[in-house]
């Protein structure tokens, strides 16, 4: 197996930068899309076979790094007791918003080997036949709890927010089931054959540092400390968290991904050298002709300054109406602009 991608998450020196993009299989792709035409998302997240299909896809056709398994954060929260559904040009929607004691109690800790077993199927399939490493990945405590608690995506995560503050008790409940579940998710992905994790906290960016490390903090904490023994690369992620990068770090993670906000010099210049750094490239610089992303790509590389540790990735995920094409060509220029990083 290529370990280009595990040896900069370790902050090794590395033949070349590794690469791999957030929803690198997604509606971008021609293929993707004549599937969704006969499968619906969480359709394809539950038939192992189909899910490794997409999975391999931009492995096979754009020569990243690493391969992401392809699923949705939502796909645990059916099994603990959640009437969820993924709306097209929405997102998740809760049937019933968790806004109460008696909505907790009804919730119930993940088992992933009896809930989620075409999770692990998949991820069994994929290690054994890809020739990258796999990037296994669950929704964090707080961005599940988010949407739980508002019954689907919001601007402001106001009635969260609330919550948090209002009814700590009842928080804290809700924050412990989830923990327990996301820890357990993600050790039974690493044992299934997922060479790194990812824990995705996309909505956290919505809170100061304070309310981050009172409210937020120790959930995170527990499932990442829960997964070092393991020895994986461990990725925490989240959209406009530059004020809760070194919060982020102290919560575990071995590698800290930014999004396009924050410059990635100044992202590491935060962290300070003891974590890897992914990113950062913001998504749309991908619709706007290649000069664009050449120029993008430049810059980033600069920040990162040859130093061990970069993946190189997007700000934040893929958007659809991306050239394939670009994706490969920027697969490429980074490779050649890299080689020998470190060596």
């Amino acid at each position: 197996m290529e370990d280009r991608f595990l040896k900069a998450c370790r902050r090794e020196p590395v033949d070349r930068t590794p690469v791999w993009f957030m929803r690198q299989a997604g509606r971008y792709q021609p293929e993707y899309r004549a599937l969704r035409e006969r499968h619906g998302i969480l359709e394809i997240c539950r038939a192992p076979e189909l899910a490794a299909e997409v999975t391999r896809l931009p492995v096979e056709q754009l020569g990243v790094d690493a391969a992401i398994l392809f699923s949705d954060i939502v796909v645990p929260l059916a099994p603990m007791g959640v009437g969820v559904e993924i709306r097209e040009g929405v997102g998740p929607v809760v049937a019933e918003p968790v806004r109460s004691e008696r909505a907790v109690a009804r919730l119930r800790a993940l088992e992933p080997a009896e809930d989620v077993p075409f999770v692990m199927e998949a991820v069994r399939e994929l290690a054994g036949t890809l020739d990258v490493p796999l990037i296994g990945f669950s929704g964090a405590p707080f961005t599940l709890a988010a949407y739980l608690v508002e019954g689907g995506p919001s601007r402001s995560y106001a009635r969260t927010r609330a919550l948090m503050h209002g009814e700590p008790s009842l928080w804290w409940r809700l924050m412990g089931i989830l923990g327990e579940s996301v820890l357990a998710y993600l050790r039974a992905q690493v044992e299934a054959g997922a060479a790194a994790v990812q824990l995705f906290d996309s909505w956290v960016g919505n809170l100061s540092p304070d309310d981050y490390e009172a409210f937020v903090l120790p959930a995170s904490s527990r499932i990442l400390g829960g997964l070092a023994d393991l020895g994986v690369p461990l990725i925490h992620f989240g959209v406009g968290t530059g004020e809760l990068l070194p919060l982020m770090r102290d919560a575990g993670a071995t590698v800290v991904g930014v999004d396009w906000r924050v410059p990635l010099d100044r992202a590491w210049d935060r962290l300070g050298d003891g974590v890897a750094v992914q990113g950062t490239l913001d998504p749309a610089v991908l619709l706007a002709g290649w000069k664009a992303v050449e120029r993008g790509a430049g810059a980033v590389l600069g920040a990162a300054g040859g130093r061990p540790g970069h993946v190189f990735n997007l700000g934040h995920g893929v958007l659809p109406g991306t050239d394939p094409d670009v994706l490969r060509r920027l697969v490429d220029l980074v490779h050649e602009r890299t080689e020998r990083v470190g060596g």
